[in-house]
C-alpha cells in the first residue's frame, strides 16, 4: 500500500526553492559603519544615566550675572539764559571813499598802502600849477576891482556935495552912486573867484576825510584824475569799533514774543543785550559787543528783520566782509530742563526718547519733546520732571525692563565742547573714560 503524500510535505516542497538560494552578505564598511554607530548610542545612554542633578543652593551661572553698570544723571530745574545763533556779517564803524574833486595831474602818493592814517593826513599830490596860475589871476582882479571901487567911492562923495549947492545936476550924481555901488559889487565879485581859487589849490593836495586803514591805491604818479570820477582813488575803512548786520527770522521773533507774552521765558532787562561773536572757525571772539539797533521792517524778500550790533576791535581781528555767527540773548527760564544730548536717541518717526531709571532700578523708554540746543544739551519741553533719572551712557547695552546698576556722573559744563560720558561697565576693573578720553568721577558709586 503506498503512502500518500501529506500536505505538509507539498509546503516543504514549495519553500524549498527559497532556502536553496544562496547567503548573501552585507560589506565589510557597512558592517563597522553601524559598529560604530551603536558604541556612539551606548556612550549617550550611558553618560545620560549618570548625569548627577545640580546640588541644591547653586542656581546656574546665566543666573548670576551681575546688572549692567549705566552713567545717569539726575534732572534738575536750571535758571539759563537762552539765545539766538544768527548768522551776520562785519561792516566797518565808518568808510570813507577818496575821489578828486580837481582835473590835475598825479605827483605823488603820500601814504603806504594798507597804513593807518590820521584825519587830515596828506593822501596824494596833484599838480598844482595850473591852479595857482588861476589864484594869482584873481588876486589881480581883485586889486583893480578894489582901485576902481575906491575911485567911484570918492566921485559919488564929491558930487553929493555939488548937487547941494546945484554945481552938477541931480541925474550926475545918480550915475556916480550907481558906479561906486557897481564897483562894489566888482569887488565882491573878484574876492569870490580869489576865494574859488585858493581852494582849487588846496584840492591840488588830496587829505584823509576821517582816520582808519587804507586800502590799495588805484592810481600811481603820472595818472590822470577828473573832477567827480566813477572810480575812487583809494578808501578808507574806521575798523574800531565794528559794526555786526545780523538778520533774524520775523517767524522767530514773533515765536519770542509769545513765549514771553505766555510767561514761559522773562524779558531781559534794559541795557543788558550783549552778544557773543564766533569766527569763521568756530572760535569766540574775546570781546563781547551790545546790540545797537533792532529793526522795525521786514524784508519782503527774505522775510528777515536786521539789526545792528557794535563789537569793539582793539586788536584788528576783524575785517569788513567777515562772516561770523552772533548769540543773541531773547530771554530768560527760570526753570529749564536741560538733558546731555548724548542721551537723546530717536526712533523711526523722528521722535526724541530717553532711556529712565525707575522703581526696582528697571529701564524705561520714555519719549520727550526738545525745543532747541544750548551748547551740548537739549532743552526739553515735556516729558522729564525734576528727579528723573536719565541714563547718559551705556543706553547701548541695555533695552526697556532691564534692571541696571546706575552710577551717578559729574558732566562738564554747558560751554565745554566735549561732552562726557559715564562710566564704561565692559570691564569692572577699568577706570572710567569720558568722551574726550579724561577720567570721569562717579559722583557717588552704587550700592553692593
Amino acid at each position: 500500500m503506498n503512502p500518500q503524500p501529506h500536505d505538509s510535505d507539498h509546503r516543504l516542497t514549495a519553500l524549498s526553492p527559497l532556502t536553496e538560494r544562496p547567503e548573501r552578505r552585507l560589506p565589510s564598511w557597512a558592517r563597522w559603519s553601524a559598529l560604530t554607530l551603536s558604541l556612539v548610542v551606548c556612550g549617550l545612554l550611558a553618560s545620560g544615566c549618570t548625569e548627577k542633578p545640580p546640588e541644591a543652593g547653586k542656581t546656574p551661572a546665566s543666573a548670576t550675572r551681575e546688572p549692567t553698570k549705566v552713567g545717569v544723571i539726575t534732572m534738575r530745574a536750571e535758571t539759563q539764559t537762552l539765545t539766538s545763533a544768527l548768522p551776520g556779517r562785519t561792516s566797518a564803524f565808518m568808510s570813507a571813499d577818496i575821489r578828486p574833486q580837481i582835473n590835475g595831474i598825479v605827483q605823488k602818493r603820500l601814504f603806504t598802502e594798507g597804513a593807518t592814517v590820521k584825519v587830515g593826513q596828506p593822501l596824494y599830490q596833484i599838480d598844482a600849477a595850473p591852479y595857482q596860475a588861476t589864484e594869482a589871476a584873481a588876486r589881480a582882479a581883485l586889486a583893480k576891482a578894489q582901485a576902481q571901487a575906491r575911485t567911484a567911492e570918492v566921485n559919488a562923495t564929491r558930487n553929493a556935495e555939488l548937487v547941494r549947492i546945484d554945481a552938477i545936476s541931480r541925474q550926475v550924481y545918480d550915475e556916480s552912486l550907481a558906479a561906486a555901488q557897481q564897483t562894489a559889487s566888482d569887488v565882491a565879485v573878484a574876492q569870490a573867484a580869489l576865494t574859488t581859487a585858493r581852494i582849487n589849490v588846496g584840492y591840488t593836495r588830496i587829505v584823509a576825510p576821517i582816520s582808519g586803514r587804507t586800502t590799495l591805491s588805484n592810481v600811481n604818479p603820472g595818472g590822470l584824475v577828473t573832477a567827480n570820477q566813477v572810480g575812487v582813488l583809494t578808501t578808507i575803512s574806521q575798523l574800531d569799533p565794528m559794526y555786526v548786520d545780523v538778520t533774524q527770522s520775523s517767524s522767530e521773533l514773533l515765536q519770542l514774543k509769545r513765549d514771553l507774552a505766555a510767561g514761559r521765558f522773562e524779558r531781559l532787562g534794559a541795557g543788558t543785550v550783549r552778544i557773543t561773536i564766533l569766527l569763521e572757525d568756530g572760535k569766540a571772539y574775546p570781546h563781547p559787543g551790545r546790540l545797537q539797533f533792532s529793526g522795525v521792517n521786514v524784508n519782503p524778500s527774505t522775510g528777515a528783520v536786521t539789526l545792528r550790533a557794535v563789537v569793539p576791535n582793539p586788536d584788528g581781528v576783524l575785517m569788513p566782509g567777515m562772516y561770523v555767527q552772533t548769540l543773541l540773548p531773547t530771554g530768560q527760564s527760570s526753570d529749564a530742563l536741560l538733558v546731555p544730548q548724548q542721551a537723546v536717541t530717536r526712533d523711526i518717526a523722528g521722535k526724541a526718547n530717553v532711556m529712565v531709571v525707575g522703581p526696582n532700578n528697571q529701564v524705561a523708554r520714555r519719549a520727550i519733546e526738545v525745543e532747541r540746543a544750548i551748547g551740548s544739551r537739549w532743552l526739553v519741553s515735556s516729558g522729564l520732571a525734576v528727579g528723573d533719572t536719565v541714563v547718559v551712557d551705556g543706553f547701548q547695552r541695555i533695552k526697556p525692563g532691564d534692571t541696571v546698576a546706575p552710577q551717578a556722573v559729574q558732566l562738564p559744563s554747558s560751554g565745554s565742547a566735549a561732552p562726557a560720558t559715564a562710566p564704561r561697565a565692559s570691564n569692572p576693573g577699568e577706570t572710567p573714560k569720558t568722551a574726550a578720553g579724561a577720567p570721569a568721577t562717579p559722583a557717588s558709586a552704587p550700592a553692593r
